[in-house]
């Protein structure tokens, strides 16, 4: 699958209707940025599983604030609705291929009851724990 491009008005629709995404905020005066793309190019191709999404962080002020991005390129990984990578920097392809592989491989209800118990902690006035 090629990548696609996300917007303000397409990118809550696509973590919502997808299992998996990953999301490059990228550049185009980025050098990095232009480093890293045929990289996330090659790799999308061979995981239609998963959907691969660029934000041009020029184009979409309001999504790259949204997000808190100060550093680019960005990668965020999605899966099930779910934020669970969010990294500043240009990976090597063998990098990004494990990145991906361990972002698949991990067990989702569990994240999600770590979540739950985060929030069980903070509604009890606990603070809630950075991992």
């Amino acid at each position: 699958m090629a990548t696609v491009a996300l917007t303000k008005d397409t990118f809550e629709d696509t973590i919502l209707e997808n299992n998996t995404v990953i999301v490059d905020f990228w550049a185009d005066w980025c050098g990095p940025c232009k480093m890293f793309a045929p990289t996330f190019e090659s790799v999308s191709s061979e995981r239609p599983d998963i959907v691969f999404a660029k934000v041009d962080t020029e184009d979409q002020h309001e999504l790259a604030a949204h997000f808190n991005i100060r550093s680019i390129p960005t990668l965020m990984i999605f899966r099930d609705q779910i934020g669970i990578y969010s990294q500043p920097g240009a990976l090597p392809e063998p990098a990004f291929r494990d990145l991906i592989d361990q972002a698949m491989a991990l067990d989702m209800d569990a994240v999600r009851k770590e979540i739950a118990s985060e929030h069980d902690h903070a509604a009890d006035g606990e603070p809630a724990h950075d991992h």
